[in-house]
């Protein structure tokens, strides 16, 4: 289990997270959304141990990791690559190619290994005829299928996924809904921000409702058709309306 509880975090004087408590079990997808600025990817940050919290403590299934540290304080033993974050910005090298982007991070973690298994996700993503083009010359659904193998060619617990749909299509949009179901059949973890509310009803087990740095509701995915909060209502309402 990934957990973080009573996380604070502020910018200044500006407070983004107020005592957020959220969890990822393996094999399961939590999907956090809420309205914009309200501390969604600052928390996911929080989560992938890339910016610190002020307060609050991060657990790593038996390890508990105290805040607030100093930014350049190292941790010991390091959460990574059992923690991997995907972000919107996908931050792909431009100079390489989808298969070179895909093997740079596995150069310190078992390369050999990393050799086998580019194969495998090439196959599992549908990848096989395009990971030798340039991230130009591919597709923002191929950017985002080689970014989501990038990561999970070190073999991690649990995947961090900052609105990875937002770009997509619908089609496209279902081709990554189906793979992460395979993804929660290897046991991996996820937690996804989005602001697609219908995939987040397929794609969730839990969801998590967030407003003005705070979790005002959480649930199965039914909260979403029958919310006890009238914020969540609300919220919900300019979503229906805004389609």
């Amino acid at each position: 289990m990934l957990t973080a509880r009573a996380i604070h975090k502020a910018f200044g004087e500006k407070q983004i997270l107020r005592g957020v408590d959220v969890a990822v079990a393996p094999g399961q997808i939590t999907c956090v959304i809420g309205p914009s600025g309200t501390g969604k990817t600052t928390l996911l940050r929080a989560l992938a141990f890339l910016d610190y919290p002020d307060e609050g403590t991060v657990t790593l299934d038996d390890r508990t990791y105290d805040f607030p540290r100093q930014p350049r304080q190292a941790i010991t033993p390091p959460p990574w690559p059992q923690v991997t974050a995907v972000f919107q910005s996908l931050f792909l090298w431009p100079h390489l190619t989808l298969r070179e982007n895909i093997m740079l991070p596995a150069r310190n973690h078992s390369p050999e290994r990393a050799e086998k298994d580019i194969e495998g996700l090439a196959a599992f993503f549908e990848m096989g005829g395009f990971i030798d083009r340039y991230p130009n010359e591919a597709s923002v659904g191929q950017r985002q299928r080689a970014a989501l193998a990038r990561a999970l060619i070190l073999n991690p617990r649990y995947l961090l996924l900052d609105e990875i749909t937002s770009a997509l299509d619908i089609e496209q949009t279902a081709r990554i809904l189906t793979k992460l179901e395979h993804l929660k059949d290897r046991n991996i973890g996820m937690l996804l921000i989005t602001h697609a509310i219908g995939f987040a009803r397929h794609a969730a087990n839990h969801i998590v409702f967030m407003d003005g740095g705070q979790v005002m509701e959480r649930g199965p995915p039914g909260i979403l058709d029958a919310p006890k909060t009238e914020r969540l209502n609300n919220f919900l309402s300019l979503v229906r309306a805004a389609q």
